[in-house]
C-alpha cells in the first residue's frame, strides 16, 4: 500500500525500464569526463552511500554535502537534505549537471552524448518508443531507484512477533528510543510510515559552530532565486550557503539551518552522519543529541539534553544497528566493530551538560518499564501488534 501511494501515476517501474535505469545509474559516461556515475556516490554494496563525509565528483572535486542513501528514497516526501527536488526524477537530473559532481554542461549535452552511444539509442526506442530525452533518462534512473526497497531488518522480525530477534541490549535501546532518548520525536516509525523519519526539516545545531547564521541568511537572500533548482543545487553543494539548509529552498527564516530528518533504516552502514558527514560514528550522533545539540538562534525547540548514561548510549547504538537490512548483515557487523573501535574518540561528548551538571538542565523523558510491558509493543507499532493479538483471541 505504501509503495502504491508513493509512486506517481505513470511512473511505475517496468522490468525493461528498471534494467535501463540500472545501467544508466552505473554508467560513468553520464559524466563530462567519463569518470563518475550515480553509483560513485551511491555504491550498492555500501548501502547506496560512498562512506565518505563529503562526496567527490569529477576531477576530485569535493561537494559540501554527505550522500544520503538511495534505499527507500522512493518513500521520501522530498529529495536531498534540503528537499530541493520533489521527485526521484528531479533528483536524478541535478547531479549530472552539477559542476562538482558529474559536470555535464546542459541537458542537451547529456542527450547528445547518450544518443551517440548505439546501445542506448536502441534501448531508449525499445523502452520509451522514441529517441533519448533528458526526461526519459531521469525516468529510467528513478525507476531503478524505486526498486531499492529495504524493510527486512532484525527489528522487523522482532516487531512482528519474534522476541528473540533482538538481544537484551537492543531491546533496552528500543525502550530508550521511545522514552528517555526521545528519538521517536522525529524518528517515530509505524506501519504507514516505516522509515523512522517524520519527513520534516529541523535545525539540530550541526552547522551552528561553523557559520554566523544570521549574517549568512541575510547575504543569501540577495543571491537565491526561488524555484531555480539548478542554482539552489549549486549553492547547496559548492558554497558556504550550504549550511543554510532548507532556507535556500524556501527563503523562510524558520528554515535557517534546517535539514531533513533522514531515515534510520540501514543507519549502521550509511555513515558518516548528518548533512555534512561531520559525525563519524553513531556514538558521536548520540553524544550530539545527549548534550542538546549546539545552541544557535534557530535551534529546534525539541532539542534539549537527554541525560543518557554511557550504558544507555551503548544500548541505543545497539538498537540502531538492528535496523540494517539482513542483506547487509555482514557489512553491518563490520561497521559495528569499526565504530566500536572508535568509542574512545568522542569529540561531541559533553557528559556534564548531558547529565545536567552545567548549562541548561531541561527535563528528562521517562523510560518504559520493560518488566511490565512487552518491548515489541513500544511505540506506534504497538497499536497494530495489540490489534493482531486481540484478533487471535
Amino acid at each position: 500500500m505504501l509503495w502504491r501511494i508513493s509512486v506517481p501515476a505513470g511512473a511505475e517501474p517496468t522490468p525493461e525500464k528498471v534494467l535501463l535505469g540500472e545501467k544508466l545509474f552505473n554508467d560513468q559516461r553520464l559524466s563530462v569526463d567519463d569518470t563518475v556515475s550515480c553509483s560513485t556516490c551511491h555504491e550498492p554494496r555500501k548501502g547506496f552511500v560512498d562512506g565518505k563525509a563529503l562526496s567527490t565528483g569529477i576531477k576530485g572535486q569535493q561537494v559540501t554535502r554527505n550522500s544520503p542513501t538511495v534505499l527507500n528514497a522512493m518513500f521520501n516526501a522530498t529529495q536531498f537534505w534540503d528537499g530541493r527536488a520533489g521527485t526521484l526524477e528531479d533528483q536524478a537530473k541535478l547531479p549530472i549537471l552539477n559542476p562538482r559532481e558529474m559536470g555535464m554542461p546542459s541537458p542537451e549535452a547529456v542527450v547528445t552524448k547518450v544518443r551517440a552511444i548505439p546501445e542506448y539509442a536502441a534501448e531508449f526506442k525499445q523502452v520509451f518508443g522514441r529517441e533519448v530525452t533528458y526526461d526519459d533518462l531521469a525516468s529510467a534512473i528513478a525507476a531503478f531507484e524505486r526498486t531499492q526497497f529495504s524493510g527486512s531488518a532484525r527489528f522487523d522480525t522482532f516487531i512482528h512477533g519474534d522476541a528473540k530477534a533482538l538481544n537484551a541490549s537492543e531491546k533496552r535501546g528500543w525502550a530508550l528510543f521511545n522514552g528517555k532518548a526521545r528519538c521517536n520525536t522525529c524518528h517515530a516509525a509505524n506501519i504507514a510510515s516505516p522509515l523512522f523519519s517524520d519527513q520534516k526539516f529541523h535545525n539540530i545545531g550541526i552547522a551552528a559552530h561553523k557559520q554566523n547564521f544570521v549574517e549568512l541568511a541575510r547575504e543569501a537572500l540577495k543571491v537565491v532565486r526561488t524555484g531555480d533548482e539548478q542554482q539552489i543545487d549549486e549553492l547547496a553543494l559548492e558554497t558556504k550557503f550550504s549550511e543554510l539548509g532548507r532556507f535556500l529552498v524556501t527563503k523562510q527564516e524558520n528554515d535557517v539551518g534546517t535539514f531533513k530528518t533522514p531515515t534510520l533504516r540501514n543507519v549502521g552502514i550509511t555513515g558518516p552522519y548528518m548533512h555534512d558527514g561531520s559525525l563519524t560514528t553513531l556514538w558521536d550522533v548520540i553524544d550530539h543529541y545527549n548534550k542538546g545539540g549546539v545552541p544557535n538562534p534557530y535551534l529546534d525547540g525539541g532539542m534539549q539534553r537527554l541525560g543518557l548514561t554511557e550504558p544507555e548510549i551503548d544500548d541505543v547504538v545497539a538498537f540502531l544497528f538492528a535496523l540494517t537490512d539482513e542483506r547487509f548483515a555482514q557489512f553491518n557487523q563490520q561497521e559495528l566493530a569499526r565504530q566500536r573501535g572508535r568509542k574512545n574518540n568522542r569529540p561531541e561528548r559533553d557528559t556534564a551538560v548531558a547529565l545536567g551538571k552545567k548549562g541548561h538542565l531541561g527535563d528528562l523523558a521517562p523510560n518504559p518499564d520493560l518488566e511490565q510491558k512487552n518491548p515489541a509493543e513500544l511505540g506506534v507499532y504497538g497499536a497494530e501488534t495489540s490489534l493482531q493479538t486481540a484478533e487471535k483471541k
